[in-house]
């Protein structure tokens, strides 16, 4: 009797090899493979070939940068040369101004002359009757506060100045900020008040004129003193209390900006000189 033996089977997924399944051993590795030995798309070649302009552009542009570099030298160059002109216009434009505002205290000069003469006049005028001497002792008691006499007596001197940050445009003293003092100081009972020696009335205007401050037209320089007349007893409690004070109190804590308040035991403050008589007529016409 004869036997056949019977073979078993032989599963691919467990005794063939690689090689007998059809596969190399690093077919898994293809992509990486692909990775390393070409690490750009092959697009970034290409366009970079085509971003090179073609050999009849590159004339064209080389003359225009030519061009653009001359006109930057010939603007450069006539920057050069009116620059000793600009200065020489901005030095006549100063020594002009400097004329004026001498001038300008000349004709302030007169005015306060004037002002003298008009009240030796005044006086002589009225006579010694009561009612002349009721109108002189009127006078006499509003000239102060409207500024169109000297006047002396204890106050304080307040100084203010820019902050350290120039940079700043808000580190600086505006017209604005003068205002709010002299108006702080008004309001805490100050008979009289004068900034850099210009005394403040109804009248005075303080404005900004570009980087400059100007008290009836005259500029003013820095750093800024305020001078006041007052009750030395409540005038400086009163303004630091009040909306200058608290302004300013503000603009130092900020901005560093310099608000220095002393007391003064006796200041003497000029007179308005745009308190002057405009016109006047005869009691009782």
């Amino acid at each position: 009797m004869s036997s056949s033996k019977t073979k078993s089977p032989v599963r691919a997924d467990q005794s063939a090899t690689p090689q007998q399944q059809g596969r190399r051993p690093d077919a898994s590795m293809d992509l990486l493979n692909q990775i390393m030995r070409q690490p750009l798309d092959p697009d970034y070649a290409r366009v970079a070939a085509q971003g090179a302009p073609p050999p009849r552009l590159r004339w064209p542009l080389a003359i225009i940068a030519v061009v653009i570099g001359a006109m930057f030298a010939v603007s450069a160059l006539q920057t050069t040369r009116s620059a000793p002109v600009i200065a020489g216009e901005r030095q006549e434009l100063i020594s002009r101004i400097r004329n004026a505002e001498t001038e300008q205290d000349t004709l302030r000069a007169k005015v306060t002359a004037l002002s003298n003469d008009i009240t030796r006049l005044r006086g002589s005028a009225l006579g010694n009757d009561s009612a002349s001497r009721e109108l002189e002792g009127r006078i006499n008691v509003l000239e102060p506060s409207v500024g169109s006499v000297a006047v002396t007596g204890p106050g304080l001197a307040i100084v203010v100045d820019d902050g350290p940050d120039q940079g700043n445009d808000r580190a600086r003293v505006a017209d604005t900020d003068l205002q709010i003092l002299v108006n702080g100081l008004w309001i805490a009972g100050a008979e009289a008040v004068a900034i850099n020696g210009h005394r403040i009335s109804n009248l005075t205007a303080i404005r900004g004129a570009g980087d400059a401050i100007t008290v009836d037209y005259r500029s003013l320089t820095r750093p800024y003193r305020i001078e006041a007349i007052g009750d030395p007893k409540t005038l400086q409690a009163d303004y630091v209390e009040s909306s200058g004070g608290a302004w300013w109190n503000l603009l130092e804590q900020n901005y560093q900006m310099r608000h220095e308040i002393t007391d003064v035991k006796e200041l003497t403050l000029p007179a308005d000189p745009g308190m002057v008589l405009r016109y006047a007529r005869k009691a009782g016409s």
